[in-house]
């Protein structure tokens, strides 16, 4: 999750997850606004070592989700409502 522009609030996730092979697994990500804050979009991005991040999801209550298409059918959100929870599900 990368909180572009984030002034005042904090992003809260684990510092690891641990997932079996062949099950789902949750990404938990929640964001506690500041007074006033409002979340508009999240933006999931993949990381590794040397290379460029890679947008994976991105949450909009106004334009929908989109996850890219190496991650379509295999990415979805986790829950609803509010983007202050911000989790994300990975299937299989």
């Amino acid at each position: 999750l990368c909180p572009a522009g984030a002034a005042g609030g904090r992003v809260e996730v684990p510092r690891s997850v641990t997932a079996v092979l062949g099950q789902d697994v949750v990404l938990p990500c929640r964001y506690r606004a500041q007074e006033q804050e409002q979340v508009v979009q999240v933006t999931w991005l993949k990381r590794g070592p040397g290379t460029v991040p890679a947008e994976v999801a991105v949450l909009n209550p106004q334009h929908g989700e989109h996850v890219q298409e190496p991650f379509a059918g295999r990415v979805l959100r986790h829950g609803h409502g509010a983007l202050e929870d911000g989790a994300i599900v990975l299937r299989n």
